[in-house]
C-alpha cells in the first residue's frame, strides 16, 4: 500500500537526517514528502523508527495510508505519478 509521509521539521539537522532516513523507505517526490510502499508491518515500524528520530514538541511528521483505488486515480503536474517499485531487480 502507498504511504505518503510529509513532514514539518523546523531543525536542518533533524530534517536532513530524517529526508536521508527516508530515502531507504521510498521516493522524495516534494522537498518533505516521500512515497512508500510498504507493508501495515512495515509502516508501524517505520512509524516506530521515526518516532525515536524527531521531536514530537517542535516536529510534525504524517502518514498517509493510500489504497490501491486512489493510488490509481491519483494525479500528477511536473512528476511521475506514484508507482510501485518493480517486484524483481535484475543486477
Amino acid at each position: 500500500m502507498l504511504v505518503l509521509i510529509t513532514y514539518d521539521i523546523p531543525d536542518n539537522k533533524r530534517r536532513t537526517k530524517l529526508a536521508t532516513f527516508l530515502e531507504g523507505y521510498g521516493r522524495r517526490v516534494q522537498k518533505s514528502v516521500f512515497e512508500c510502499f510498504l507493508t501495515q508491518a512495515e509502516m508501524q515500524e517505520l512509524h516506530r523508527r521515526i518516532q525515536r528520530r524527531v521531536n514530537p514538541d517542535e516536529d510534525n511528521v504524517r502518514f498517509y495510508w493510500l489504497t490501491p483505488q486512489s493510488v490509481a486515480k491519483s494525479l500528477a503536474i511536473g512528476s511521475d505519478p506514484p508507482t510501485p517499485p518493480p517486484n524483481v531487480y535484475i543486477i
